[in-house]
């Protein structure tokens, strides 16, 4: 059996026996097996193809960083580790787990004992077991001090997504049987030895060995190094690249990886053209701009600005809403790409919906994106949120990309779906696409949109780690809405920057109501403690707006304003009691000529309310409801609803109402949607968020001098509710309270009573955009704000607030990674107490978020006859459709579930309530969608609605209708 593998391979040349009948791999259903050396062959290969056509320039600068020989040694090394990184399966520990195998080793000499007489072999996976042997080794053939292996060590150790612990070396340090038999040792040893020598002479690291031994590697490259070896190692193991022996063609080396990588067919990175050209032509090229239209001021300087930065670094953009900061960002990352050698973009969002936006932008960047690579424009594009499959844009690539070749995770148990465990199930994965898909890989694509927390992940302890930091590190990274993260969630966003500057990543922040003390922590987030405390202050302490600050290693910190645009919005503020009524009535007078009028609510409760009123004085049909309570096929609609009739004058002059209609929102109004209305209403809320919903108002130009709108209208206003105004100081709602709490909602409301009360500068009228940065910063800044007769309840709030960040930062550092280490000190333990495998899922969007844990559903109905089928009312004939229970649905109809989630509101949040919900909705089971070709339904639960579309559900009676979305009532 030894000597049937398809050829004599250059690294099993001169091997002894015992050596090659070491095994690595071993497909139970078929009896294919690899032998070791095979398997580190294949790897090896593999780490320098990946080197040589995959991997950044950026990422490997940061690995070659530390060693003498820069970027040749960078490569040696990564090719090297990939080749050692499994010499732990040559241990009895492994090696007795398949019998068959064993006694081919037993039979060359390496006694070991059978499976069921080690019971404490797992305390040597064969990762650790590979880094005590590479260590040791260092040691005795190199005369290496133990201290100096260990950043080496680490990296094999931590293949499998898990650095060792300090205990776990320790604990397998007196455990040497489970590393070599005694009796045979001697042998074992001899054996491990000379299949770490084969790596170091296959490598040609023999002499290199000598050199290293006095280098520090940095641990960013630690941990992309190992983030390498994974991506290399699952690759090797995938036997529909790299077949298992006996069945395996006859090949050479050579003829065997070639055919491996042709079939994997990996994009290989953009390379970014340098960008000399005057800001005009750049965006001209790349965004085709209307004949005779000008970029603006912000737009231009932001590029000129990137363009006199010798290395790229960090750059805020501060400007007010409509300015086209997406396009900056876009602009500068090709700026900064060409001068870090990053290999893509990542854009990350604060919502799915805001990411489902963005997409389509982002192709449409890419298909006039330059490559300095002549020979290939492929690229590898990602919409990084968990319901991406459903949205159309992607959903097509998906369809264009298929591939014969299964996205693996190698070495893992199968996993079982456990809605209290939140374990991902593997037969739910979309194992028919690309390799480059699916929750660990799919960031390692070149070109990524996703949800904010794809980065804030990058400082969660959870497994495979080092996957997501290779992934972000070879990226340019552009955050957008800045302001829009809570302490909890900056706290990990401050971390994943600190990583994210010692990569070397250029990161580009874009908001337009970004407070000063916020501009100064994200600079000293990424610089660390390279800029000064006097530098940090003149960040923090910077006037103007529009405001650039770009950071550049080894340069003092830029901070400069920019001219504004020109574009003004002069918004007329005035407040209105929170009364129904005399809403109807103020609505009445506004709206007698017609309009179209935006209200938005804190809560889903109050737009529900507030619809009901409305409709019952002023008509169905001039009221309709925008929120996040609606199943994913509807809310698309909505959003197509509102686009079409409230968008861009362009797209929406023909649908836009010619009487007067009243659309009443949650917070999903404020972002993400190209909307634009006569009249806003909003609730008191944060300044940052009230701002962003005035940008809602007189977004466009209607006609000349704004005589499209009604004659009442074509001035712009905005209603404020939500509080008690004769208060002292005022009283915010309930609801708003608990989304917001008590302090910035009275800082808010402290900085905007001289509007209300017309004793501004300017009377109640709010300029946009010059008075966005004075009130942001006056809201968010610690100077007294407000009446006199406020200050006392003002500090007390303050009081509460400040208590309560600081349990939100102590509670976000609980999962969080370690700041970045000194040089040489390796990643042991560095996700020890970790969230496990939770890092892309929903309890790890949780951990990141501070949310309380939620339920998502699928939502179908039961008809009189008991049959399951799609909700009755859904478009394009996707309603009413009968659902197989004992049969597997047919792909698109099982998609067509799956694009009716939704996520139950807060009343299911309680853990009582929770539990019994589940329970409840667990009778549900079916069994025949619990398999892989169910991917889109497996392992979710269902929301059974009846004829009526009505359901109890854990002591609340649900009811859902298109037009309202679900309403939630506890059950009498």
């Amino acid at each position: 059996m030894l000597d049937e593998e398809p050829s004599v391979s250059l690294w099993v040349t001169r091997l002894t026996a015992a050596a090659r009948s070491v095994w690595a791999k071993h497909d139970q259903a078929t009896g294919g097996w690899l032998p070791l050396w095979r398997h580190l062959a294949d790897s090896s290969a593999v780490a320098g193809l990946l080197w040589d056509r995959w991997l950044p320039l950026q990422v490997r600068r940061v690995i070659a960083d530390a060693l003498p020989g820069g970027l040749v040694d960078g490569r040696r090394l990564a090719v090297w580790l990939a080749a050692a990184h499994d010499v732990g399966k040559a241990t009895p520990a492994f090696a007795c787990q398949v019998e068959s195998l064993a006694d081919l080793m037993r039979a060359a000499g390496l006694d070991m004992p059978s499976y069921n007489q080690f019971p404490d072999r797992k305390l040597a996976p064969h990762g650790l077991a590979g880094q005590m042997l590479l260590q040791e080794w260092l040691s005795d053939r190199y005369g290496w001090p133990r201290s100096a292996t260990v950043q080496f060590g680490i990296i094999v150790g931590g293949h499998h997504g898990v650095p060792p612990t300090h205990s776990d070396i320790q604990a397998l340090a007196v455990h040497g049987r489970l590393l070599r038999t005694p009796g045979c040792a001697a042998l074992w040893r001899s054996v491990q030895w000379e299949l770490l020598d084969r790596c170091a002479q296959a490598c040609d690291v023999v002499v290199t060995l000598q050199s290293w031994r006095e280098a520090k590697l940095s641990q960013p490259a630690q941990a992309l190094l190992t983030g390498l070896v994974i991506v290399a190692d699952w690759i090797a193991s995938n036997p529909d690249l790299f077949p298992y022996f006996p069945q395996a063609p006859r090949q050479s080396d050579k003829e065997r990886v070639e055919a491996a990588w042709q079939g994997l067919d990996l994009p290989e990175p953009w390379e970014a053209c340098a960008v000399d050209g005057p800001p005009q032509e750049l965006f001209a090229s790349r965004f085709r701009l209307p004949v005779g239209s000008r970029i603006r001021p912000v737009q231009k300087c932001a590029v000129q600005v990137a363009q006199r930065m010798s290395s790229a670094g960090l750059m805020i953009i501060e400007a007010p809403m409509g300015e086209g900061k997406t396009e900056a960002a876009l602009a500068v990352a090709e700026i900064f790409a060409a001068l870090s050698g990053a290999g893509g973009c990542f854009v990350a969002l604060p919502t799915m919906a805001t990411g489902n936006a963005m997409f389509p932008r982002l192709l449409k960047w890419l298909s006039r994106l330059p490559d300095a690579r002549k020979r290939s424009h492929r690229r590898s594009v990602l919409l990084a949120h968990s319901k991406a499959a459903l949205n159309e844009d992607y959903a097509q690539l998906i369809r264009a990309g298929r591939h014969g070749v299964r996205a693996i995770e190698v070495d893992g148990n199968r996993d079982e779906y456990r809605h209290r465990g939140d374990h991902r199930a593997a037969s739910a994965e979309l194992v028919a696409h690309r390799w480059l898909r699916g929750r660990k890989k799919g960031m390692l694509s070149s070109f990524v949109v996703g949800t904010i927390d794809q980065l804030l992940f990058m400082g969660l302890k959870s497994r495979h780690l080092a996957l997501r930091h290779l992934a972000l590190a070879g990226k340019v990274v552009v955050i957008d809405e800045a302001h829009a993260y809570d302490t909890y969630m900056n706290s990990y966003l401050d971390r994943a920057l600190s990583w994210l500057g010692a990569y070397r990543v250029p990161v580009v922040v874009l908001s337009a109501t970004l407070p000063a003390g916020r501009r100064r922590e994200l600079v000293e987030a990424y610089a660390g403690a390279v800029g000064s405390s006097e530098e940090l202050a003149s960040v923090e302490n910077a006037q103007g707006y529009p405001l650039l600050t770009a950071v550049e290693p080894g340069r003092p910190v830029l901070t400069e304003v920019v001219a504004p645009s020109g574009r003004e919005t002069r918004v007329h503020l005035e407040q209105l009691n929170d009364d129904l009524n005399e809403l109807g009535d103020t609505l009445e007078e506004k709206l007698v000529e017609g309009g179209c009028a935006l209200i938005v609510r804190n809560t889903v409760d109050r737009v529900m309310e507030t619809a009901a009123y409305l409709r019952q004085r002023f008509g169905e049909g001039r009221v309709s409801v925008a929120h996040a309570r609606f199943v994913d096929l509807d809310r698309a609609d909505k959003d197509a609803d509102l686009l079409a009739r409230f968008g861009p004058p362009e797209t929406s002059a023909a649908h836009r109402p010619r009487d007067m209609h009243i659309v009443v929102a949650s917070q999903v109004a404020e972002q993400s949607l190209d909307i634009d209305f006569d009249l806003l209403v909003s609730d008191l809320c944060p300044i940052d968020l009230l701002l962003q919903r005035m940008g809602r108002l007189h977004r466009h130009v209607r006609g000349e001098g704004q005589e499209d709108r009604p004659s009442r209208l074509r001035t712009p206003q905005c209603l404020l509710m939500g509080a008690d105004w004769d208060s002292t100081p005022v009283e915010p709602v309930k609801g708003s309270k608990r989304v917001y709490r008590m302090y910035p909602l009275l800082r808010s409301a402290a900085v905007l009573e001289p509007y209300l009360s017309g004793t501004a500068g300017t009377g109640h009228v709010v300029r946009l955009p010059q008075d966005i940065n004075p009130l942001v910063q006056a809201a968010y800044g610690g100077g007294p704000v407000g009446p006199p007769q406020w200050q006392e309840a003002l500090q007390r709030a303050g009081r509460e607030h400040d208590l309560y960040q600081a349990t939100q930062d102590g509670k976000a550092h609980d999962f969080q990674i370690n700041a970045v280490g000194k040089a040489g000190r390796a990643l042991v333990g560095w996700i020890d107490a970790g969230v496990g495998d939770a890092d892309d899922s929903r309890r790890g969007h949780a951990q990141v978020r501070d949310s309380p844990e939620t339920l998502e559903v699928l939502v179908v109905q039961r008809l009189a006859d008991g049959t399951l089928a799609t909700l009755r009312h859904l478009s394009n004939g996707r309603g009413g459709l009968e659902l197989p229970t004992d049969s597997t649905p047919e792909p698109n109809l099982a998609r067509i579930v799956a694009s009716c989630s939704l996520r139950l509101p807060f009343h299911f949040s309680f853990p009582r309530v929770l539990d019994r919900a589940i329970d409840e909705l667990e009778k549900e089971y079916v069994a025949a969608w619990q398999n892989k070709e169910c991917h889109w339904l497996a392992g979710e639960l269902i929301l059974v609605l009846d004829e009526n579309c009505r359901t109890r559900l854990a002591g609340y009676d649900l009811h859902y209708t298109p037009e309202d979305g679900l309403e939630v009532a506890r059950a009498e």
